[in-house]
């Protein structure tokens, strides 16, 4: 959890965290010196999950203060300490949208049972959260790293969804490079080497970050450590990714192994990606059976074409009917923006905001998301983008 300790008495301060990290030394743990006022200085990434408000004082309005602040962040857990608990002032803090109200002499026997409550809160709350969305190749050079990493850029570009993408192309896994030229942090191989550390500041730490709400976790940048990844650790982080991210996407590359079916377990919704040609139809055949053969249900597989052209010899139809599926979405043949964006390294739709591709990126995010179409006015988060450049 990540942990923010309010107190004027930085003795009191001092024992609180102490406590604090003695109970859960995984957990994130910051601390202000002063009134509850403080924490209206902090921004989206600064706000805790837990806040412990120390001997608030009527004189500086603290528990009007907390209200204001607890009203504006429903889903911070607000904990009181306090010396005098009259029936009054329980009210008043009932009121405030407070969690707990602890002994202000705080010892371990109140503090951590109330602690492991707000921790199980959290966790059902945090059970039912972030979706996770597969992409993987019918056949190699399909476009399903590009789809994947500027999908998970329009996805966050609205500033609304914190979005994940994890390259589990163990071995030739290049997704960081669509979206940046810097160089990654980490890798999923490194993450997996170190799972005992497992927690969300080391996730966090370990993404390449695209922009303040999109992180890339690499994959292995020497095929030998792919086999560093095991089921078992696309087991743990997948679970911890849902509770940090509103989207998780993995980009599965091609090969199907027991570490890539284990993440294909795991998904909401899996696209595999294809071209309107003969040899990718044949091979799009052979893995929706594979999926058949996995029971994944149809509405679980959602087909994507790539590069598509209106005036193709072969047409949709004719691929919905060699699938028995249907076409979900399509993405238009932009080879033009599509290569500049590689290129570069920059994701398309900040590169060319107004170009097809971009505009059908943009549509595929919010139909995923369930937001509105931008106005002709150029409101809306495609609008912003454009604005932006």
């Amino acid at each position: 959890m990540k942990i923010t300790v309010i107190s004027r008495d930085e003795r009191q301060l001092a024992d609180l965290m102490r406590l604090l990290r003695a109970r859960s030394p995984s957990d994130e743990i910051d601390h202000l010196v002063g009134a509850v006022t403080r924490v209206t200085g902090l921004n989206d990434e600064q706000l805790p999950d837990v806040l412990i408000v120390d001997r608030p004082q009527a004189a500086d309005d603290d528990m009007e203060q907390l209200e204001r602040f607890s009203a504006q962040h429903p889903n911070i857990a607000c904990v009181v300490l306090a010396p005098d608990q009259d029936p009054q002032f329980l009210l008043q803090a009932m009121r405030a949208g407070v969690r707990e109200v602890l002994p202000a002499q705080i010892a371990s026997t109140s503090l951590y049972p109330a602690m492991e409550r707000i921790a199980e809160k959290l966790e059902r709350r945090g059970q039912i959260n972030g979706r996770v969305l597969s992409f993987i190749s019918c056949k190699g050079g399909s476009g399903a790293t590009f789809i994947a990493t500027n999908l998970g850029y329009a996805l966050a570009a609205s500033g609304k969804f914190k979005v994940a993408l994890i390259d589990m192309n163990l071995q030739f896994g290049d997704a960081s490079l669509f979206v940046s030229d810097h160089k990654p942090l980490a890798t999923l191989s490194e993450v997996a080497q170190q799972i005992h550390r497992l927690d969300p500041s080391f996730l966090t730490s370990s993404m390449l970050s695209i922009t303040p709400n999109y992180g890339v976790l690499a994959a292995p940048s020497d095929p030998a450590h792919a086999n560093d990844v095991k089921p078992d650790h696309v087991d743990a982080i997948l679970k911890l990714a849902r509770r940090q991210y509103d989207f998780v996407l993995l980009d599965v590359g091609r090969s199907l192994d027991a570490v890539s079916i284990r993440a294909l377990d795991h998904s909401d919704l899996i696209f595999p990606i294809l071209q309107t040609t003969l040899p990718y139809i044949r091979d799009s055949k052979r893995l929706l059976n594979v999926f058949r053969s996995l029971e994944y249900g149809k509405d679980k597989i959602q087909l994507i074409v790539n590069r598509h052209d209106k005036n193709s010899e072969i047409r949709l139809k004719d691929l919905e009917s060699a699938f028995d599926a249907e076409i979900a979405f399509t993405i238009p043949n932009n080879y033009d923006a599509a290569a500049a964006s590689v290129n570069q390294g920059v994701p398309v739709l900040q590169l060319a905001p107004t170009a097809p591709i971009s505009v059908s990126l943009a549509e595929l995010a919010r139909k995923l998301t369930g937001e509105a179409a931008p106005t002709q006015s150029g409101a809306g988060w495609l609008g912003k983008l454009i604005s932006r450049k």
